[in-house]
């Protein structure tokens, strides 16, 4: 063999050594990172979880303490609406905020102002007149809508932080397990809330404090300032409304289809269940399906990877997905309209059994399809964040998802108030719902993301896009000009 051949060989293994030891290089890095980054994950995470039951806890205190004072739907639905207002308006600044000053400074803020929020509720007065109780209550829930923001913020941040751009579907699942934990402790607390009110208004909020106690040190102490900041040149905020266009058609989606399940379960649904006029219940059954519904939607959507998109060859998702499944929900709530409109419901008053399977199965069939909806959401907004910016784009998205609520709380109020009978009220929130998530699907449908078209299991029910296209031009190349 030549010298020079030799030397070309002795380059190559070079080359090839240099090559091999770059990568094991580069792996070893990425998981002493993403292990550094669990503890700060786990430390969030329960911060998170903790306030999540005091969330709960006091949406469900503040409902049906507000029923049982006599004040009507809409009246609670205003009260209402200065926590979803602001949750927006902090979802907006939270992003910047985050991105500036660390989580840290976020999750501890978001938890002191849980805190001050629980301690005015303290100061209800029942000799209070209407109108002062509501601008009272709506001003503490105000600041409660602040706190769960700013809190949240980190619970969807962190994620992308442990998770490498490459590992997808290891981030899908782990989106969808914080996701789904943090709802089934929320519907925990809507269960200890109206638990709670049994005993007292005021051991009611003890509790909700003595959580938050627990949780604040773990977000002061335990975490690191610079974690989730990004160079001073990105946090400006018109940054925040810089989004890429899968964002911004995302989010929009996402408004509607949030309005969606808010037009019909956050004040509707309980009213109608304690009504003498509707279903009749008493405060712990309806605290009961209430939790049941948000700890059901919980586990489902934290078990959606497994459970569901993974057997059907959809882990992780990508709009398609997100359309069919979208499409699949509008089912429910045209279903519940007609069957509350029918003889069958309007014939007979009362809690009957027919009402109460029919109404049970639609609510938690509604929760098991709104759930793997809400796990692909939360996926797709993570993937389409730029790396860089993942506070801001979080606090965006999250924004869209708190008028949405908003908006849903405000119709529905309305629609139950003044839209005929209780039953014929309660209907219409349904048929309005239904409007939402068919506005929801058709957006998704603008998403740009058809890699991988769709599968059904072994059956491709769309192509992908995208090999059909580069195809096209494999043959192209290769044909005689």
């Amino acid at each position: 063999m030549s010298s020079g051949a030799t030397r070309d060989a002795t380059g190559d293994a070079g080359a090839m050594t240099t090559v091999v030891v770059t990568t094991a290089e580069t792996a070893t890095k990425t998981k002493t990172k993403t292990r550094g980054a669990l503890g700060p994950y786990a430390i969030i995470s329960i911060a998170y979880i903790l306030y999540t039951l005091t969330d709960g806890a006091v949406r469900m205190l503040v409902l049906m303490h507000a029923y049982a004072k006599g004040f009507s739907a809409m009246e609670v639905a205003v009260m209402f609406t200065m926590y979803e207002l602001c949750g927006a308006g902090t979802n907006l600044v939270a992003g910047v905020a985050g991105a500036r000053f660390g989580i840290r400074a976020t999750l501890a803020s978001g938890l002191t102002l849980q805190v001050v929020g629980l301690g005015m509720l303290y100061a209800w007065d029942d000799a209070w007149d209407r109108t002062e109780a509501i601008i009272f209550v709506t001003c503490a829930q105000a600041l409660c809508g602040i706190a769960k923001d700013l809190t949240k913020l980190g619970g969807k941040t962190v994620t992308k932080l442990v998770t490498p751009d490459e590992k997808q579907n290891a981030l899908f699942k782990l989106v969808s397990a914080i996701t789904g934990l943090k709802n089934s402790f929320k519907g925990v607390g809507y269960f200890i809330g109206a638990a709670m009110l049994s005993v007292s208004y005021e051991a009611a909020l003890a509790v909700q404090l003595c959580l938050i106690a627990v949780a604040l040190p773990f977000a002061i102490f335990g975490l690191d300032d610079n974690l989730g900041r990004v160079s001073k040149k990105n946090i400006t905020l018109s940054a925040v409304f810089k989004q890429n266009y899968n964002m911004n058609i995302l989010s929009l989606s996402r408004m509607f289809l949030f309005g969606s399940r808010d037009l019909w379960f956050e004040v509707p649904l309980p009213f109608f269940l304690r009504s003498a006029y509707g279903m009749g219940w008493p405060r712990s059954a309806v605290g009961a399906l209430l939790a049941g519904y948000i700890i059901v939607y919980g586990q489902l959507q934290a078990w959606t990877p497994k459970l569901f998109l993974g057997p059907l060859n959809q882990d992780p998702p990508n709009k398609y997905a997100a359309v069919i499944w979208n499409l699949s929900l509008v089912i429910v709530p045209l279903f519940l309209g007609a069957f509350i409109q029918s003889d069958i419901f309007q014939d007979h008053p009362g809690a009957t059994t027919a009402k109460i399977v029919v109404i049970c199965v639609g609510v938690f069939v509604f929760a098991f399809l709104f759930a793997v909806n809400s796990a692909i959401h939360s996926y797709l907004v993570v993937k389409y964040a730029d790396g860089n910016k993942v506070a801001i784009t979080v606090g965006f998205y999250y924004m869209a998802n708190a008028f949405g609520r908003l908006i849903g709380t405000i119709v529905s109020g309305a629609l139950y108030s003044y839209t005929g009978s209780i039953v014929d009220g309660f209907a219409a929130c349904f048929w309005a719902s239904s409007v939402f998530v068919i506005i929801s699907t058709v957006l998704e449908m603008f998403i740009d993301d058809d890699k991988g078209g769709l599968l059904c299991g072994s059956i491709s029910c769309i192509d992908d896009i995208e090999d059909d296209n580069q195809d096209k031009d494999d043959i192209e190349a290769r044909t005689p000009k």
